[in-house]
């Protein structure tokens, strides 16, 4: 395939980026995004230019930090994938592709198409977590009965990974999606409501002060997680946030 890409520029935070254009050939449809990227990047260098700075690690969907906004959409034109799961058959040959870092006042570009995405490290920090002893004696974290219904929605909020496209949908660059992940994976297990009180207020604490939006109810971000994280932890936060602003 033969492809025009509009990537976006942007040496660092402080700095005007812009979109500047790069035609592409021999784009094979089994490549990965990140693989066509790697083709582009390795033009660039061998004509003496700067390489496209992305973010990437493990290419297997499970770190996240491989986020980009292909065409107006976090990971891409594909559903319940990452950008490194994206394959260049989702595309057509002679395609327009635009490529942008994820846009929010929270996540301050690095440069180019990397963003600064650790207010979601600080929104971690503030409460997840548990105080039950689960290194070298790990009966403490095992004893208790967990109802299977509630193990299995736990470990579906946990698959959260933190890559950012539910802010990064959101018209009001909400954070609601992942702070509600990290609040219920806790939530609802036992083991987890120990600090049940201080995690959901200080996580949501935090979020607000790292300068995230409110919730715009549209659902969105629902729709480009990659791993189809559930409106619902949404409405187990807010019943948490109330149970504890009443508590407190």
């Amino acid at each position: 395939m033969k492809l025009t890409l509009k990537i976006w520029r942007q040496k660092n935070a402080t700095t005007k980026g812009e979109l500047k254009t790069y035609p592409i050939d021999g784009v094979e449809g089994d490549m990965s995004f990140l693989e066509m990227l790697d083709v582009l990047n390795e033009g660039l260098i061998n004509k003496g230019e700067e390489p496209v700075v992305f973010d990437h690690d493990c290419r297997e969907g499970i770190c996240g930090s491989c986020s980009l906004q292909i065409n107006g959409e976090p990971h891409g034109p594909d559903r319940l994938v990452t950008t490194c799961q994206l394959h260049m058959r989702m595309f057509k040959d002679g395609d327009t592709i635009v490529i942008e870092p994820f846009r929010a006042k929270a996540f301050p570009v690095i440069k180019d198409l990397v963003v600064d995405r650790s207010a979601f490290d600080r929104i971690q920090q503030a409460g997840g977590y548990i105080s039950v002893n689960t290194s070298g004696n790990t009966i403490d974290a095992n004893t208790i009965p967990v109802n299977k219904h509630d193990a299995d929605e736990s470990f579906n909020a946990a698959t959260c990974i933190g890559c950012g496209a539910c802010v990064a949908a959101c018209k009001n660059a909400s954070a609601m999606l992942f702070t509600s992940a990290k609040v219920s994976q806790f939530a609802l297990l036992p083991q987890g409501r120990i600090e049940a009180t201080e995690r959901v207020l200080n996580m949501v604490a935090q979020m607000d002060k790292e300068g995230f939006g409110n919730c715009s109810n549209t659902g969105a971000c629902e729709i480009e997680c990659p791993k189809g994280i559930s409106l619902e932890n949404i409405a187990r936060m807010n019943r948490e946030y109330l149970s504890a602003s009443l508590k407190g």
